[in-house]
Parts: structure tokens; C-alpha cells; sequence
């Protein structure tokens, strides 16, 4: 699936520079998608275009696509032009769910696909999708998860399951997320209870606060570089080595807390690239990090040698943007300002 999808994200260059109408993006994307999952786009029987879900008093109303499966549509596909803020339109598709007896749907814009069912109340579209794949940063983790939803694999109690499975493990992961970002009370109290002495008041609880945070930041690094290190330590120096410039190798000293930082940044971008496409490229100035060793494709710089620490991403232009942090632990701060700079050079 990793292979076929690929190559529909590869149709993606050929089309970026046109605009794209609706129209436009169902024929050159969206169709080849279905086409990709098994079904027979000219099956009127599979694949149903225009498929009418009248709301309420409003006759008429129709979803782009409907898959069907024993006469019954099982998948429902509503497509916006390219480049559309898909959260706008995810009203419209909550309207056409609820009278239809499919249990999943797409919205789409070609590029990403937003999958949502009814996880929460039956017969009610989920306010956020359960899965979502972004052809232009196509991961195989992901891939392999479009794999039930394909002729040959589908069935609907599968597809459930394991969609419920990812949504509750997209909401406990935004749960994690803003507890790392600013620790609740309820946290820092189970964590400093045991430790302080006396009540846990307001005023205590916001000491202990950021040192809650530190905690589990420095925990989250501690494991990241464990695991990683004795991996890949060994080709990284190999990268670096050959990386320097003969005039000046004998300048460039790597120190531990830049490898570290490389390490994170690593772990940051895991799910987006192979790890092995992240290298390493030490200079006399900063510690840059490339996709597939390549200078034209810069993704971040960790400007390490100096008192106060910067990152550097790159925005459109390829110009830099420093970011001051005072420790490699920020790097995770800054996850998505990384994979941002990481998408512009894919």
C-alpha cells in the first residue's frame, strides 16, 4: 500500500502549479485514490458519484462519493478543491452522515484525507477525525492503516475497531501533549504530593509546576537517547566525518550535547521520514541536520556553540529563522516548527 500510495503522491507535482477546481481535483486525485483502494470507479454498483443524502427539509443534498458493498454505501467521500481549509467543510459532512448508513467518511482535498466515523455517539459524526494521511508527508506507518479500508480487506467491524483504537489514542495523545506543554493541577499534585510536606495550595502547586515539566521533559530525552544511541551513534560519526570539509575538519569539535540534539530532532521526524534519511552535517558555525545528506535540503541548524542556544528552521524562502531555547529538551517544544521546515524540503 506504502508503494502504491507513493505513487499518488508523486501525481501530486504534476498537477501542484494548476489550479485546481473541485472538479479538477475529484478527476486527477481523488478518483485515482478510490481507483488505489480496489474499487471500480466506472461501477455505478461501487462506486456511486453524486450520491444523494437529502437533510432534513433540504432535497437534493449530495455527497461526492458513495463505495458501496452489497448494494449498501460503507464509505462516503466529500471532495474540496485543493489546498481547502478541510475544518471549514467538516459541518457539511457531519450533515450528509447522519442520513446515510455509512460509517465512515472522507473529506478530502486530494492531498489530505481526513477519515471520521461515529465513535462517540452512533449515528453522529465525530467532531475530529480518527485518521488522517497527507500524501505530501506520507509516512508508512500510516499507509499500512489505509490497507482495511481496500476492497479486498474491508470489513466494517475491523475498520471500527481499529478506529477506535486511533481515536482514543489521538486524544490521549492531545492529552499528553497540553499536560507536557503546562502540567494541570491534577498532575502536579500526584507528582509533588508525595514529596512535599503540608498542603498542597495553589501557591505550591505553581512551584512545582515547572519543575513537574523539566521532569518529564528530561525523561522523555533520557529514553529518546537511549534507545536511539546505540543504533545509529556509529553511522552519525561516519556521516559527520565525511561531512566536514578537509580545510577546516580539524576546526569543527561535535560535542555530546549537539549528537544529543541531532538525536532528538531525529526522534521528532521519525514519523514523518525513515529515520536513515535524517543526517548529520557539523560545521565550523553550526550543527546543520539534512534530508538525505543533501545540502539543498536543509532541515534545521542547532546553533549549540555559544551561550544562548538558538534552532533554526527554514520558512518558504528557504531563509533561516533562529529560535532561542536554553536547552536540547526545547527541541521538543519546537516539534512542529521542525516538521514544518522538515515538509518544505520533501
Amino acid at each position: 500500500m506504502y508503494e502504491r500510495l507513493s505513487s499518488l503522491a508523486d501525481r501530486l507535482d504534476q498537477v501542484r502549479d494548476t489550479s485546481m477546481t473541485e472538479e479538477a481535483t475529484k478527476t486527477a486525485l481523488v478518483l485515482p485514490m478510490i481507483r488505489e483502494l480496489g474499487y471500480d470507479v466506472f461501477n455505478p454498483k461501487e462506486v456511486i458519484p453524486e450520491f444523494t443524502a437529502d437533510v432534513g427539509i433540504k432535497k437534493g443534498e449530495k455527497v461526492d462519493y458513495a463505495i458501496c458493498q452489497d448494494g449498501m454505501p460503507i464509505i462516503l467521500f466529500e471532495c474540496k478543491p485543493m489546498g481547502a481549509k478541510l475544518e471549514s467543510y467538516s459541518s457539511q459532512l457531519y450533515r450528509y452522515f447522519s442520513t446515510t448508513r455509512a460509517r465512515i467518511a472522507i473529506l478530502t482535498d486530494g492531498v489530505i484525507y481526513r477519515f471520521y466515523s461515529d465513535l462517540v455517539e452512533t449515528n453522529i459524526l465525530d467532531s475530529k477525525p480518527f485518521l488522517v494521511m497527507n500524501l505530501d508527508r506520507l509516512s508508512k506507518d500510516v499507509a499500512d492503516r489505509i490497507e482495511p479500508f481496500t476492497k479486498e480487506n474491508f470489513s466494517l467491524d475491523s475498520v471500527l475497531a481499529d478506529a477506535a483504537l486511533l481515536y482514543a489514542k489521538s486524544q490521549i495523545r492531545e492529552r499528553f501533549a497540553k499536560e507536557l506543554s503546562s502540567p494541570s493541577d491534577d498532575l502536579v499534585r500526584y507528582f509533588a504530593d508525595p514529596i512535599h510536606n503540608g498542603p498542597m495550595r495553589q501557591n505550591v502547586l505553581d512551584k512545582y509546576r515547572p519543575i513537574v515539566r523539566g521532569a518529564m521533559l528530561d525523561h522523555i530525552t533520557s529514553t529518546i537517547e537511549s534507545r536511539l544511541r546505540s543504533a545509529i551513534q556509529s553511522s552519525n560519526e561516519e556521516e559527520i566525518q565525511s561531512a566536514q570539509p578537509e580545510s577546516d575538519s580539524d576546526l569543527v569539535a561535535t560535542t555530546e550535547e549537539e549528537l544529543n540534539g541531532f538525536y532528538a530532532v531525529k526522534a521528532i521526524l521519525c514519523t514523518e521520514v525513515e529515520p536513515k534519511r535524517i543526517c548529520a552535517r557539523d560545521v565550523q558555525s553550526y550543527f546543520g541536520v539534512l534530508l538525505d545528506d543533501n545540502n539543498r535540503k536543509p532541515i534545521c541548524r542547532l546553533h549549540f556553540n555559544r551561550k544562548q542556544k538558538y534552532l533554526g528552521v527554514f520558512n518558504e524562502k528557504r531563509e533561516e529563522e533562529r529560535i532561542p531555547i536554553s536547552s536540547v529538551d526545547e527541541l521538543f517544544v519546537h516539534s512542529q516548527r521542525i516538521k514544518d521546515s522538515l515538509n518544505k524540503v520533501l
